[in-house]
């Protein structure tokens, strides 16, 4: 008879705080006033490719295909849990990486259910090559290139996602500034149980940019002390 050995499992981490809207507006503030991050050739390459399918103008059906594409980093600690099962020690730290990230992927999911209810109750259209097909393929780009980042150099993997995140909190902060009409617009509140409810459709995007931030800093953060792949050999592709 054949046991297997459990990892234990580490306890999952809560989302992102939830801030009144004094806080919200603080956060923009903040947001608004600090510099971005210097992107590199791969995020620079990546926020032109959606500039030029999606046009440069900000709005809910172009952040809803940046979310798609968002959550693919947080996918990618998966494949390499299984293709390291056979080095306990290596999986234990990929593994430790997967609940981490896993409240992070949820908070991700949860932007993308909002934003396109928001598109669909503006009656925005969302032909299905531009915004069903485009983004899958984007995504799929993505997710080989943070792969082979995190089993090569996973500080480089967690600097993408970084400078993803940065540029979608600059993105949602930027788009309040330009329209001060959201602070009169009510948040429909479709998904209140599990996001909370919003005092305005201006408060409800700024938590949505505050969330990137707070992602942002737990992938820099992971820059200086990447928990695999920095004392084992780079995994088999």
């Amino acid at each position: 008879m054949t046991t297997t050995a459990l990892i234990d499992r580490p306890e999952a981490p809560v989302g992102p705080p939830r801030l009144g809207p004094a806080d919200l507006r603080a956060a923009q503030a903040r947001t608004l006033d600090a510099p971005r991050l210097r992107y590199g050739i791969l995020a620079r390459a990546l926020f032109k490719m959606t500039d030029l399918a999606y046009g440069p103008e900000r709005g809910s059906v172009k952040f809803a295909m940046l979310e798609f594409i968002a959550r693919v980093p947080y996918r990618v600690g998966c494949l390499a849990l299984a293709r390291c099962r056979r080095r306990s020690a290596l999986a234990r730290r990929v593994f430790e990486r997967i609940v981490q990230t896993r409240a992070e992927q949820d908070n991700e999911q949860w932007h993308l259910l909002i934003l396109q209810d928001l598109a669909q109750r503006r009656g925005l259209r969302q032909p299905f090559l531009r915004h069903r097909l485009a983004p899958w393929l984007v995504a799929l780009c993505y997710y080989q290139v943070s792969w082979l980042l995190l089993v090569i150099r996973p500080q480089a993997s967690y600097r993408l996602n970084a400078e993803f995140e940065d540029h979608a909190e600059h993105e949602y902060m930027a788009y309040v500034a330009e329209h001060p009409e959201l602070d009169a617009q009510p948040d429909p509140g479709t998904y209140a149980a599990e996001y909370g409810q919003y005092g305005s459709l201006a408060d409800l995007f700024r938590q949505i940019g505050h969330d990137e931030r707070m992602h942002k800093l737990d992938s820099l953060a992971s820059m200086s002390a990447p928990r695999f792949g920095q004392d084992e050999a780079p995994l088999g592709l």
